[in-house]
């Protein structure tokens, strides 16, 4: 069964207050085709923040109605609040939830942000969609808010990627391509904002504090408490119950309480469940398995849809199942076996991307099992870290199966995109457009793989390091089968890099070349953490470390 695509959006405008504009944006929202989830709008902030799903095309058509509307309706110029904002439609990103890929977000992203330029919207791409590494973190760009934007605009620095080069009364906008974020909020039982300001410049990645976490101070109007607002952008590898956690403890400094949390708009149920398990100290727990309502909608789609659950015993492969030469085999949950038969057949995928994707997997199983043989009396010392670790590497297991998965999916659409007719002078176009867009996706899906298979490496060394001795070897096994996760995805990513840059297309040829950029960036990161890792691993399998 092929899944219906499904892209999230959650623009984020800057109005909260007045209820004619919010209901006049929620509205415009409300496209043909698109599912409104949430919306949620907070009076301190002066932000609505809405959240929709769709296909490429609905979200597509809803975000340029919403942007239209802001634009009407919002004069930043005379905006006040405590949230940073740029602009009336200040951010607008784009997740992918099912059926799509990031370079498919990425991709929309980039059509969107060039329209919304056309209608004389100054815009910047962030995040996975950005186009240079400065423009990644949406905080960087959004730098100064629109006062700074604007006076550094109009002296012809931080010019837009797309859209005139000024900033008028709707100012400008963010538009990007990223994970599923946690918007969560920490209010602290005391009037001075100087704690929420000082508690947050801790807590955030960019003062040396958590990963992947942006956090800012502010005030409450009209009540005896300030604010830790944070967007946790990843939380498979920095949980909620981490953030909070350490808010507590920085805030103590200050002898400021905890006196409540905050959920802004939709969460995934993964990143709920996590803290959950972590503050009910649950051992072993499942959420796909025991989590009531997961169950009942697996046995819904297996009535409604006719396909197996996950993890059910699909049997063995049919006979007609093996792919013949030139074809793509379907991976879905295949066993060890088949999937070994499979990757050996003269199928062209699964191959070396989803391999790689496989043994960062492996790598993260191995990284799990050390780190709860390192856990109870014998390693009072480490065992909180090593319930962590094990949790983390849990997450980035997942992940790397969903990238495997992937991987051979941006293939098979390589091969339909150069399958294209090429008789007509626009179907020549259309093909070289298809092409383009489907190599990119298979350059940018093993690039996740070995961005993923790096987020394990400090891991691996927490269990290398300290964890169980008589597990040395596990751990050394997983350190060698990162290298090879990071160097057989960045082997890929180059492939398809080169290319895109052979492509007479000029978008293409810059999509080739950053991918070549960050090939080596992750190169270099893995050259430097990998070699202390495997010495000090294998030291501890021969006794000498």
């Amino acid at each position: 069964m092929r899944l219906v695509e499904m892209i999230q959006c959650v623009p984020n405008f800057s109005e909260g207050r007045r209820q004619e504009v919010i209901d006049a944006l929620v509205a415009a929202c409300r496209a043909p085709g698109v599912a409104l989830l949430d919306h949620h709008a907070d009076r301190d902030h002066n932000r609505l923040v809405v959240t929709f799903v769709g296909d490429r095309a609905a979200v597509r058509d809803a975000a340029l109605r919403a942007a239209r509307a802001a634009m009407e309706l919002i004069d930043v110029e005379s905006h006040q609040g405590s949230h940073p904002r740029m602009g009336a439609l200040d951010v607008l990103p784009f997740v992918p939830v099912r059926g799509v890929t990031m370079a498919d977000c990425v991709a929309l992203a980039e059509e969107v942000g060039r329209v919304l330029g056309e209608m004389g919207l100054p815009v910047y791409l962030y995040e996975e969609a950005a186009r240079t590494p400065e423009r990644r973190s949406l905080a960087d760009v959004r730098r100064g808010e629109y006062e700074g934007l604007r006076a550094d605009v109009a002296e012809g620095r931080r010019l837009p990627d797309f859209g005139p080069p000024a900033l008028g009364r709707a100012g400008a906008t963010a538009v990007g391509a990223r994970k599923p974020l946690v918007a969560f909020n920490v209010n602290l039982g005391t009037p001075d904002v100087k704690v929420a300001k000082a508690v947050a410049n801790r807590v955030r990645e960019a003062r040396g504090g958590l990963r992947n976490v942006r956090a800012i101070g502010l005030a409450l109007e009209g009540r005896p408490a300030v604010q830790v607002s944070m967007n946790l952008v990843d939380t498979e590898a920095t949980p909620i119950y981490r953030a909070l956690e350490l808010v507590r403890v920085e805030a103590a400094r200050y002898g400021a309480p905890v006196v409540g949390t905050e959920v802004v708009g939709l969460a995934p149920q993964a990143a709920l469940v996590d803290s959950a398990a972590y503050y009910l100290q649950l051992e072993g727990f499942r959420a796909d398995e025991q989590v009531l309502e997961n169950r009942v909608t697996e046995a819904l789609l297996v009535e409604v849809e006719g396909h197996e659950p996950a993890g059910a015993d699909s049997g063995p492969l049919a006979p007609d199942a093996t792919p013949r030469a030139g074809e793509v085999a379907a991976m879905g949950k295949l066993p060890l076996e088949q999937f070994l038969e499979v990757l050996a057949s003269e199928a062209p995928a699964p191959g070396g991307g989803s391999a790689a994707a496989v043994a960062g997997g492996m790598a993260a199983a191995l990284v799990a099992m050390v780190a709860r043989l390192s856990q109870g009396k014998r390693f009072a010392e480490v065992a909180e870290e090593m319930v962590r670790v094990a949790q983390e590497a849990d997450a980035l297991r997942r992940r790397l199966e969903t990238l495997a998965e992937a991987d051979t999916e941006a293939f098979r659409q390589v091969m339909a995109a150069y399958r294209l007719p090429k008789e007509t002078e626009a179907e020549k176009r259309t093909r070289r457009q298809a092409i383009a867009r489907a190599l990119e996706r298979a350059g940018r899906i093993p690039l996740e793989t070995a961005r993923a298979a790096l987020e394990l490496l400090p891991l691996a060394t927490a269990v290398g390091e300290r964890g169980n001795g008589s597990s040395a070897s596990d751990a050394a096994a997983a350190a060698h089968l990162l290298g090879a996760a990071v160097e057989g995805a960045l082997l890929n990513v180059e492939i398809n890099a080169a290319s895109l840059k052979r492509m007479a297309d000029v978008d293409a040829a810059r999509s080739g070349e950053e991918l070549a950029g960050a090939v080596v960036e992750l190169r270099g990161r893995l050259n430097a953490m990998l070699p202390p890792l495997v010495a000090a691993c294998e030291a501890r399998v021969r006794g000498t470390g």
